[in-house]
């Protein structure tokens, strides 16, 4: 079972990323945000692309669920964190992650 302690842990040990309040959340951001975690710590909205949130959806439903909103349909996911393993945690937020590094980095660690 994870948790907002483990998903600010994990957010914040991945390089670049700070964390800031936005509207009544708390946003983690390389270059663009991320992840978004919900006050009550119980979800948090993370940014994937449409495939990858499709696939997430359907393998795990019972832990990934995409917004119900435009931003849904972009590709944005909530991850209900109860239901969550910390693995599953920390493999999703890497891939939100390289969604949202500057793309000189990404480069770099491409090479």
């Amino acid at each position: 079972m994870a948790n907002a302690a483990d998903l600010r842990r994990l957010a914040l040990a991945l390089p670049g990323t700070t964390e800031a309040p936005h509207f009544d959340r708390a946003a983690f951001k390389v270059a663009r945000i991320y992840v978004t975690l919900a006050g009550d710590g119980q979800t948090a909205n993370l940014k994937l692309t449409p495939d990858e949130q499709e696939l997430k959806c359907t393998v795990a439903e019972e832990i990934f669920k995409p917004l119900d909103n435009a931003w849904g349909r972009q590709g944005w996911t909530t991850i209900y964190l109860p239901a969550a393993t910390e693995a599953d945690l920390s493999a999703v937020l890497e891939m939100a992650w390289r969604h949202a590094e500057p793309k000189v980095v990404a480069r770099k660690r491409a090479r």
